[in-house]
């Protein structure tokens, strides 16, 4: 039995919380997973993991197994990364995790460039406005925008993302144009609204002028919690909407949305590369990292 082996297949266990979890992160069969914590507990001759229907808890123990074993794996991998040319071509499958606007307007556009950098990693790239468990689902790093709620997570501040509040001019031709964001309370105006994927809560509508702010829900027919579908609603005139400038400014060229209440702001939301402290920075994550750095330094609408 490879010792090293069964040491990755523990520690997967442990942070996917579910034997099947770790399986398909590792790609490995389930029943081989379980065979190899079984012959793992039985050559310790202690009892590592607690197993529900539900749910798999570590022990007393195998939490103290997990804590050397994770350091164990990632000096291993700094050791091995260390060697040949890994550091300057870096290789493998690489996991990431992004919001579903900036993955089809920015990332996906511009990763030509990245695999002509880096032609040995292969990307697998979930795409999703829902919050990650960036341990537990095998993620090795995200990008996502807002402030920070997890503090044990190691960020990267790669950009800021500017709002724009805009509607279609069918909308405007049928419902008129606000001259105050208190007209987007009442009477005929209507607010294309977003709620959290997480938690189901409804986002605030704000805006700024000089001293005064004003945050309103707004009437609204739709909400979505999907940032793609947020600017499908504006562009199909179902309301007014807030949209990060970098998604709005191509419809506001082409004159599919205009602008409202310029002279009102909102605050712009900051955006950032996240990874797990206890996960090695490996020279493929390093190498995305600084690539996504790079590409939000260059773009206009996101500083």
């Amino acid at each position: 039995m490879d010792q090293i082996l069964t040491m990755r297949v523990f520690a997967r266990v442990v942070e996917a919380g579910s034997f099947t979890r770790a399986a398909d992160s590792l790609a490995l069969p389930k029943a081989t997973v379980t065979k190899q914590i079984q012959h793992l507990e039985a050559r310790l001759r202690v009892k590592l993991l607690n197993r529900t229907t539900r749910r798999v808890t570590v022990t007393a123990d195998g939490a103290a197994y997990y804590e050397r074993t994770a350091r164990l794996l990632a000096d291993l991998d700094e050791l091995e990364a260390s060697m040949g040319n890994a550091q300057t071509n870096p290789q493998g499958r690489l996991r990431v995790d992004v919001g579903s606007s900036v993955a089809s307007l920015l990332i996906i556009p511009a990763l030509s460039t990245f695999f002509a950098r880096y032609p040995d990693i292969q990307l697998d790239m979930g795409v999703s406005d829902r919050p990650v468990d960036l341990i537990g689902d095998n993620v090795d790093c995200v990008i996502r925008g807002g402030e920070l709620t997890d503090q044990s997570l190691v960020a990267r501040r790669i950009g800021n993302l500017p709002f724009v509040t805009v509607a279609s001019p069918d909308y405007l031709r049928r419902f008129g144009t606000p001259q105050h964001p208190h007209d987007l309370e009442g009477g005929e105006h209507r607010m294309v609204n977003f709620f959290s994927p997480r938690t189901g809560r409804m986002f605030p509508n704000e805006f700024e002028k000089g001293d005064e702010t004003v945050s309103l829900d707004g009437q609204h027919r739709i909400a979505v919690n999907d940032s793609n579908a947020y600017m499908a609603a504006a562009l199909a005139g179902l309301g007014v909407t807030q949209l990060v400038t970098f998604m709005a400014a191509p419809h506001l060229e082409t004159g599919a949305l205009v602008q409202l209440l310029p002279e009102w702001t909102t605050k712009p939301v900051p955006i950032y590369v996240v990874y797990p402290p206890n996960r090695h920075l490996s020279a493929k994550v390093r190498s995305f990292v600084d690539w996504a750095a790079e590409l939000f330094a260059r773009h206009a609408h996101l500083q």
